[in-house]
């Protein structure tokens, strides 16, 4: 049985993605990105095992949402799975779209092996590139300006001509009263400044950001 190890997931979201989306933040990523705002999802001996069935009933059972994102810790690096995710949430529920975030470049991704061109080939949107903490930020889903929205589909036609702007970031009020939050960060530093903000008003941040690749 196929198994994902997940950091974590997230029901609605609206900054990761066109839309309403439920996203999955995998755990593991080969990469070491300077300025990475999700290091606790770097290590491959994080995280938590799910089957894909168990992740497809959890994706086919969030309503008003129109498809998923998958961050990280790095995608691809359990393309495989992904795929099989992806094939078994659209038997159930025809037409739900799918965006990855990668911090390899798609070039490399085609050339890659067939599970990562599995991958690709069913995706919507993909955002890739590394994260550079010097290129220009505040843009839309994207951590640095190297980075690219590549629409794979002709799914979303009106991505191209919308401000490329930051869609900031959401906080989310977990069970036992702490805060979460998903999104790209506007700038450097951000999560640091904004940790210490909260922190100073009694406010405990848990460490569940997507990474900027």
């Amino acid at each position: 049985m196929t198994r994902l190890s997940v950091a974590r997931t997230l029901d609605h979201c609206t900054v990761l993605g066109p839309g309403t989306r439920a996203v999955i933040w995998v755990q593991g990523c080969p990469l070491r990105c300077r300025g990475c705002v999700a290091a606790e999802t770097l290590p491959f001996d994080g995280g938590t095992a799910h089957s894909v069935t168990e992740l497809a009933d959890w994706l086919c059972g969030v309503p008003g949402v129109e498809g998923v994102t998958l961050s990280g810790g790095e995608p691809f690096s359990q393309a495989a799975g992904l795929a099989a995710l992806l094939d078994e949430v659209r038997s159930r529920r025809p037409g739900f779209s799918a965006m990855a975030y990668s911090g390899l470049r798609y070039e490399a991704l085609r050339r890659g092996g067939p599970d990562r061109r599995a991958l690709l080939r069913r995706l919507d949107l993909l955002v890739d590139g590394p994260y550079v903490a010097s290129r220009r930020h505040g843009l839309r889903w994207r951590g640095s300006s190297n980075q690219r929205v590549i629409a794979l589909t002709d799914r979303y036609p009106h991505l191209a001509s919308e401000p490329d702007v930051s869609a900031g970031v959401e906080l989310s009020v977990e069970a036992d009263g702490s805060l979460s939050w998903a999104g790209v960060p506007p700038a450097p530093g951000f999560r640091e400044g904004f940790e210490e903000r909260l922190a100073a008003r009694g406010f405990v941040l848990r460490a569940e950001a997507r990474r900027e690749t």
